[in-house]
C-alpha cells in the first residue's frame, strides 16, 4: 500500500468548517426548496470526508497527548510504558486514517455516480465466443442484482447455439460506473466448449463496454447530423419477425457511429432506446478526447479502457480468473462467474486509488 500524503490541519479544519457551514444554511426555516436540493447535495458529498477529516484531527491529538506523556520526565513509569504501547497502536490507525482522508480527496471522476450502458460483443472463437459473451452478460446481471441495481435490456443479437453475438444493457442505480469503469477491454475464456468431441481446450473471447449513461443535457444531437432509417426487425437467419417497419438504425454523421435497435415491436421505443445508446457512446466519446488533451495519453493505473487490451483470463479447468492489469489471481472462477465479483471489482478501485495517490506524492 502506497503512503498518502498528509493533509495540513488548516485543510482539515477548512473541511470541518465548510460541513457545519452547510448543516447551519439547511436549517434556515425560510430555505427554498431548489436550494435545500442542491445544499443537501452539498452536505451529502462532503460528509464522508469531514468525518474522515475528523478522525484524522482526533488520532494526531491522541498521538501528540501520548508523545508528551512519553517525554514527562516526572510521570509514572507504568503510565509511560501503557502510552508506549497505545503510542504504536494509534501511529498504525492515524496511517489508515490518513490514507482515507487522501482517497476522499481524490479528484472525482464526474460520471462515477452515475448509470450505465454495458455493451458485451462476442469476438474470436465463433459459438464459443457468444456462448461466454452470453455468460460474461449473466455473471454482470447477477452483479447488478446483489448491488440493488436495475438491468434493462436494450438490444440483443442472440447465437443459434445459445449466447449473444452482441448484447446491450442498461444498468441502472448509484455508482454503477464507479464500479463497473474497469470492466471495459478483451475478456478472454479458456475450457473445453460444448461443441467439442475431442476435449480439446479453446481460448475465445468477449469484448465489454462499459459507459457512463449520458443525459440529453450532457450532449447536443442536432438533428441535421442524424440520418435516420427505419426496416422491418429480423431473428436468427435474417427472417423478417415483424410486419411493421420498426427496426431503427441511426447514423451520427460527423462521427459516423451507428446504432442499430430493434428488440421492441414500437419504432418509437426502439428510435429512444438507440438515441440513449448514441448519448452514452458520443458522451464517452467526449470524456476520452479530454482526458487525452489534459494528459497527452489517457493513463490509468488499471488500464486505459481500450477495447482492444485483454485485461482478464477465466480458465475453466483451473477454476482461475486472472486480471493482467493488476496481476491479481483469484481461484474462485465458479463463484466469480456466478456474480461474486466484490473482491476483483475492489481491488481494480484500490490499485487505482493507490495508483493516484501515488501520482501526488512524486
Amino acid at each position: 500500500m502506497s503512503s498518502a500524503p498528509t493533509i495540513p490541519l488548516d485543510r482539515i479544519r477548512q473541511i470541518e468548517a465548510r460541513r457545519d457551514e452547510l448543516q447551519a444554511s439547511m436549517a434556515r426555516a425560510d430555505l427554498p426548496a431548489d436550494q435545500f436540493v442542491q445544499l443537501s447535495k452539498d452536505y451529502a458529498e462532503i460528509e464522508p470526508v469531514a468525518l474522515a477529516a475528523g478522525e484524522v484531527r482526533r488520532l494526531r491529538q491522541e498521538i501528540d497527548a501520548l508523545a508528551y506523556m512519553m517525554e514527562d520526565e516526572g510521570a509514572d513509569p507504568e503510565l509511560k510504558a501503557m502510552a508506549q504501547d497505545e503510542f504504536g497502536e494509534l501511529r498504525d490507525r492515524l496511517a489508515t486514517a490518513d490514507r482515507a482522508l487522501a482517497v476522499a480527496l481524490l479528484p472525482r471522476d464526474a460520471a462515477d455516480a452515475r448509470s450505465a450502458i454495458l455493451e458485451i460483443r462476442a469476438g474470436t472463437g465463433g459459438d464459443e465466443a457468444a456462448l461466454f459473451a452470453g455468460d460474461l452478460f449473466r455473471m454482470y446481471q447477477r452483479f447488478a442484482d446483489a448491488q440493488g441495481w436495475r438491468t434493462e435490456l436494450l438490444s440483443a443479437s442472440a447465437a443459434e447455439l445459445g449466447g449473444f453475438k452482441e448484447v446491450v444493457a442498461s444498468v441502472t442505480g448509484q455508482g454503477v460506473f464507479a464500479k463497473l469503469k474497469f470492466e471495459s477491454g478483451v475478456h478472454r475464456v479458456q475450457r473445453v466448449p460444448v461443441t467439442e468431441s475431442g476435449g480439446r481446450i479453446h481460448t475465445s473471447a468477449a469484448t465489454v463496454a462499459v459507459l457512463p449513461e449520458a443525459e440529453e443535457v450532457d450532449v447536443r444531437i442536432d438533428d441535421k447530423d442524424l440520418r435516420i432509417d427505419v426496416y422491418r426487425s429480423s431473428g436468427p437467419g435474417g427472417q423478417s419477425v415483424n410486419t411493421t417497419d420498426s427496426a431503427v438504425r441511426i447514423t451520427h454523421l460527423p462521427t459516423n457511429t451507428v446504432v442499430i435497435q430493434q428488440d421492441e415491436k414500437s419504432q418509437h421505443k426502439n428510435k429512444d432506446k438507440a438515441m440513449k445508446v448514441l448519448r452514452s457512446r458520443l458522451y464517452e466519446a467526449e470524456r476520452e478526447r479530454l482526458a487525452n488533451e489534459r494528459s497527452g495519453a489517457r493513463k490509468s493505473m488499471v488500464g486505459s479502457g481500450d477495447r482492444s487490451e485483454r485485461i482478464r483470463t477465466y480458465n475453466f479447468p483451473q477454476g482461475r480468473v486472472t486480471d493482467h492489469r493488476i496481476n491479481l489471481t483469484l481461484h474462485r472462477l465458479p463463484e466469480i462467474i456466478e456474480g461474486q465479483m466484490g473482491e476483483l471489482v475492489g481491488a481494480l478501485i484500490a490499485e487505482d486509488e493507490a495508483g493516484r495517490l501515488a501520482a501526488l506524492t512524486e
